[in-house]
Order: C-alpha cells, then structure tokens, then sequence
C-alpha cells in the first residue's frame, strides 16, 4: 500500500504537504485553543508534522493515518525528534474509512478530502470519530478566481472547473451540510511556493543520484513541465486553507 510513486520523490523533503507554513500550523493550533490532553485524530496525515508540533507545542494526544509508507516513517522519526512518541502514533493504512477507537475533540483531513469521495464525504468520516462539541478540520483547495477555461482549471490540476469553488461558496457548502465555520487560516503566495517549488530541488537532486532509475522519464516530465505550470496557472487561480467546523 503507496501513493504514487511520484509524490513519494518529489515531496520526500517536504515536512508538510500542502501549502501551509510551520507558521501557519502554528498559528491554527493556537487559534483553536487546544490544550493538553485534548485528542486529535489526522486522516492523510502524511509525515505527521502537525501531530508532532502540536503535540510538542500544545501537549495534544494525538493518531494519524497515511498509506505512503515513505511518509509514515518520516512521522515516526518527527515523533522521535521532537520528543513526542509518548503522545502520537502513527498508522500506515488507507485512511479512508478510518474511525477511531476513542472519540478524540479534533478530527482533521488536510489535503486529502478524496478518502470520503469529497468534502462532505469526508466530514462525515470525521463526524464519527469526533466528541459532541468536537471540531472538524478540513484542508481544501478553491478558485481564486474561476478559470475561464477547462484547459486553464486542469492547468491547476484540477479534472474540470467545477471540482472547486470561490472561497464564499466554500463557505456556503459548510454551512449547507449543517456545519458553522469557526475558523480559518488561508494559505498565501509563500506556502504555495515552499510547497511547489521546493519539489523542484528535489527533483532535480533525485534525477542526479538516479540515472538509472525506471522512472527517471516521469520524474524528468514533471521537473520539465511543472515551473511554467505552477506560475501559469495554479499559482494564478487557486488557494488553500484550513477551515474549522462545528456541527450545529
């Protein structure tokens, strides 16, 4: 069990694997007046930086889920670097479907909504796992501004325009599943660019130690495609963040 081989290279040095910060993590932690003991439960939780720091940095308990077995190694030696292996284990499994054992007072998925089939999949995931009052965490792309064209929307990566929404109708689609919004914390240009463009570096690093690798055609096709492409389209037309929700 792996994600695509591709994303285990191109993201082998990355610590988070989304757009967001340390700064960022840090700042939502805080912003969600988390406290020692609380559990938190992080479905897609790749190499564990958030349990890791939060736990470290807020004494949460905390349990995440990840099928890449690269990154479900690199959380382990967070854990054992930061001091926390007391407080957050890690699990290298699918994470769809996933329930926890014990109700835990946060459940997150960030960046990884397709373990639920979707967003409100995936809150309903969560759901079961959560405490009454518990928050919900969900990380999740949307238009900066709707692409013209569907070339354009699958320049971001996306299959077609109509797989994300503007930031208002995000919001909207919480608060249609019945979920008030009680934070956010958004992305901006320089965790979108330590996201994509230090995957470039290790790229380039990977094809150097690698020339006779199998796949050096697909790591070479994206190293060659994926720059133009980022400052094209994605980096024109797209955001990130992390909204808190709590069922009304």
């Amino acid at each position: 069990m792996d994600i695509p081989r591709i994303f285990n290279i191109a993201e082998s040095n990355h610590r988070i694997h989304n757009p967001f910060t340390s700064e960022d993590l840090a700042t939502l932690g805080a912003a969600l007046h988390l406290k020692a003991g609380n559990r938190v439960l992080d479905l897609g939780s790749g190499s564990g930086e958030l349990l890791c720091t939060w736990a470290k940095d807020f004494g949460i308990i905390g349990t995440g889920v990840d099928m890449s077995q690269l990154f479900h190694t690199q959380a382990k030696l967070r854990a054992e670097e930061l001091a926390v292996v007391n407080q957050v284990g890690f699990i290298h499994d699918d994470a769809a479907g996933y329930i926890a054992t014990e109700k835990v007072d946060v459940a997150a998925c960030i960046g990884a909504t397709w373990i639920g089939g979707g967003v409100a999949g995936t809150i309903e995931l969560l759901d079961k796992s959560l405490l009454a009052g518990g928050i919900i965490l969900i990380g999740e792309p949307y238009w900066i501004q709707r692409p013209p064209t569907e070339d354009i929307a699958k320049g971001c990566l996306a299959g077609a325009i109509s797989d994300y929404l503007l930031l208002p109708e995000l919001i909207r689609s919480f608060h249609a599943l019945n979920y008030d919004v009680v934070e956010m914390v958004l992305a901006d240009q320089k965790g979108w660019d330590r996201y994509m463009a230090a995957q470039w570096l290790t790229m380039r690093r990977w094809l150097e130690t690698n020339p006779d690798d199998d796949f050096v055609e697909n790591v070479r096709a994206q190293l060659d495609s994926d720059p133009e492409r980022y400052t094209r389209y994605t980096r024109e037309y797209m955001g990130w963040g992390v909204f808190a929700l709590m069922k009304r």
